[in-house]
């Protein structure tokens, strides 16, 4: 096998949402309650009620130069028409090889939280639902061999939540977005009672789970003085935390749950499931936790994914992780994605492992699980690295750099500006 010939199904990248997307899914008084897109002195927002969402597009720095990188830019103009027009995004696609893609929503929040923290219940259900027939009906739907659909549930009434599952599987939507940890939302935990008809709802419509990184449990940065690589390095590995908690999740097993530990690699699996067999071994007989017959790591393997950018030590170990537990993820626009040089920068770690290891972890685990069938519209020879490239080329799709100034620029002075946890966490603040 050659680069050329990898097929690549990203699980995780982002989309910042277009303008006008809630015309076209309500009107009257609730498309006037819906969140509105505004723009003064060329920063855009999305207004919510009382709230403003500064920044749309939370590091969407795609095609920029890495010393314009920040939680910039705040405006459509200042980023790749690929962040926000489907079309463009197909043609960036394209341009790195990937054939499908998964879309996490930007203004709407990693899991939905946007509707959660709206005071009018009545009006955050009917947006959310509008949210989720843009998503499914418009993005996905423009391109259904090429970005696989994930929904949103109204989280604040679980027995809606069951109805928007059966709802969204109807529409032909197979994947859900949850937060990793609920009880930081100020919801009931994942092992309270509370949650029992979504899990039932997951379970009768074969609904698969994606935690991303972010959407309840954080690092926490040491100060606010401390260098955001701090924050950053460690910011995937947060995750670790949602996937000991929902390991132990006994309605993980009882209703056969199949979860993604989304952008948050895979290095630190091989540890957490050895840990997390010594601590049940260790401690099951005071502790009272209970896996049946099996190990945990066992259990892990049976309902967990982790997801990977480009994890060398996590892909050199993958035998601990499980060939079937592994998806690719691009994270476009984001500034952890190498777009338009994914293929490059992951086959040097992947190109001595067996044929059908790679297939697996680029594609076939994913195509499995988000029940996504891409053949179904495109011949398979025409899904390839190469064959993607060589249709962008002939398309004239451009992935040349793009400068329009950002946070990261030097000041005035010509001194680097130091930026600090403290920085970004009043970002997210701001957003949350």
């Amino acid at each position: 096998m050659k680069m050329d010939d990898l097929i690549l199904v990203s699980v995780d990248d982002h989309f910042v949402e277009p303008p006008e997307m809630y015309k076209n899914h309500l009107s009257g008084a609730m498309l006037e309650s819906a969140p509105r897109f505004t723009s003064t002195n060329g920063v855009d927002a999305w207004v919510y009620g009382e709230r403003t969402l500064p920044n749309i597009a939370m590091n969407a720095v795609a095609g920029r130069p890495p010393e314009e990188y920040g939680f910039e830019p705040t405006s459509l103009q200042g980023m790749r028409k690929g962040c926000w027009d489907v079309h463009e995004r197909i043609n960036d696609m394209d341009a790195n090889g990937i054939l499908g893609s998964v879309n996490y929503p930007s203004h709407a929040g990693l899991d939905g939280s946007l509707f959660l923290g709206h005071p009018d219940k009545k009006q955050a259900l009917a947006h959310l639902q509008a949210y989720n027939d843009w998503h499914v009906d418009e993005l996905c739907g423009a391109y259904p061999g090429r970005l696989i659909p994930l929904g949103l549930l109204p989280v604040w009434d679980v027995e809606e939540t069951a109805k928007e599952i059966h709802r969204l599987a109807k529409k032909g939507c197979h994947a859900i977005t949850f937060s990793d940890n609920p009880a930081r939302k100020g919801l009931p935990s994942i092992h309270n009672a509370h949650w029992e008809p979504m899990w039932k709802a997951i379970a009768d419509t074969d609904m698969f789970i994606n935690l991303h990184i972010g959407s309840g449990n954080a690092p926490v940065h040491p100060s606010d003085e401390s260098p955001i690589e701090v924050w950053t390095t460690v910011f995937p590995m947060a995750i670790a935390i949602s996937a000991s908690d929902w390991l132990h999740l006994e309605a993980t097993r009882k209703y056969n749950m199949r979860i993604s530990l989304t952008e948050g690699g895979i290095g630190w699996v091989p540890y957490l499931l050895e840990r997390s067999d010594f601590t049940h071994w260790r401690h099951k007989a005071w502790t009272n936790s209970n896996f049946g017959d099996k190990k945990p790591s066992e259990v892990f393997r049976e309902h967990f994914y982790g997801c990977f950018v480009d994890d060398q030590h996590g892909l050199a170990n993958i035998d601990a992780i499980g060939v079937d537990n592994v998806f690719y993820e691009c994270d476009y626009p984001h500034s952890d994605s190498v777009w338009p040089e994914s293929p490059e920068i992951l086959w040097p770690s992947i190109s001595k492992m067996p044929e059908d290891v790679i297939n697996k972890i680029t594609h076939l685990n994913a195509i499995k699980q988000f029940r996504f069938d891409p053949f179904h519209y495109m011949p398979r020879e025409e899904c390839t690295v190469g064959a993607l490239r060589a249709k962008a080329k002939a398309n004239g799709v451009s992935t040349d750099p793009i400068r329009v100034g950002g946070a990261a620029k030097p000041i005035e002075d010509g001194e680097k500006r130091v930026v600090t946890s403290g920085d970004v966490t009043k970002l997210f603040t701001r957003a949350a």
